[in-house]
């Protein structure tokens, strides 16, 4: 039994009446009683116990009618998740993101899906370094990424969604931690902590460019694996590190202070990013929830 045949008999059980059940179908009534009769034909069986006055179910017929709902229902539930997903209703989006860094944008997102669009399922992957969600993005195992890139390649598109502050983490005990700001010059001799990524992280790209303007080249002592080991190990005084606003902002610092740099470029900007040839729609549904909740932070600065 086709859809549209069980549509058709559905429609006559309900109104027993050829006529009316195809107005209904927006049908005419010669097609329609072919269609029941090729039906009837297929089963082996009378459906309707036709008279000229009368139309009225046989035994047969009311055997059929719970799998002929049935099949509309699933038919109808069928058409609606390949609608929904067309539409970017429906979906799974997989989403990296470097941590605690950047959890609080994260958290937001989610939130706001979750309430907008209900159908949607967002997969989250933390502790994706930046140049880590980059080549997963590239190679589709992510959908989207979270992180800070000083260059981006040409397969990729981008949204600014926060622009953070550079600061240098340096234990309490540290004679420049209670100072309001402090020269990168001042810090040459020290020992650094640093973060996963090398050339391709950007926040170890401008703490090398930020140190090589002050004249010297940071002597790396350890490389922590994530930002709150790096914050524990400059507790620790392992080291002293360079960090970001969005990092003492998030992380418990205990003996730890965040001092800002005198000078210097020493803004950092943390953007989503995606494929710029391969959107589905439920990727394209969560970039425009994130361009409505995360407005373009550089509006505010021109303001």
């Amino acid at each position: 039994m086709e859809v549209a045949q069980a549509r058709a008999f559905l429609a006559v059980a309900d109104h027993l009446h050829f006529g009316r059940a195809a107005q209904q179908l927006s049908m005419g009534h010669a097609p329609l009683s072919r269609m029941i009769s090729q039906l009837e034909r297929t089963i082996g069986a009378q459906l309707f116990a036709r008279t000229t006055r009368t139309v009225e179910l046989t035994s047969a017929g009311h055997a059929l009618l719970e799998p002929a709902r049935n099949l509309v229902d699933a038919s109808e539930i069928a058409m609606g998740t390949v609608k929904s997903t067309v539409t970017g209703e429906t979906g799974r989006v997989k989403i990296g993101f470097a941590g605690a860094s950047t959890g609080d944008r994260v958290g937001q997102l989610a939130r706001s899906v979750r309430r907008t669009h209900s159908g949607l399922t967002l997969e989250f992957h933390s502790s994706q370094f930046s140049h880590i969600g980059l080549e997963r993005v590239l190679d589709g195992s992510l959908d989207i990424a979270i992180g800070r890139w000083d260059f981006l390649p040409a397969e990729v598109n981008s949204r600014l969604l926060v622009v953070e502050q550079i600061l240098i983490a340096l234990p309490e005990s540290h004679p420049l931690a209670r100072r309001e700001s402090v020269e990168l010059s001042e810090l040459s001799h020290e020992g650094w902590i640093n973060l996963p990524g090398g050339f391709s992280g950007a926040l170890q790209n401008r703490m090398n460019s930020l140190s090589i303007a002050s004249g010297f080249v940071p002597r790396i002592v350890q490389t922590a694996p994530d930002s709150w080991t790096l914050v524990a190990l400059v507790g620790a005084e392992m080291g002293i590190a360079m960090s970001l606003d969005s990092i003492r902002d998030n992380i418990m610092c205990d003996g730890v202070n965040f001092v800002p740099l005198r000078s210097g470029n020493t803004a950092l900007e943390v953007r989503m990013i995606w494929q710029r040839n391969d959107l589905s729609p439920a990727v394209r549904s969560v970039l425009n929830v994130a361009e409505r909740i995360f407005p373009d932070p550089r509006s505010y600065a021109d303001a």
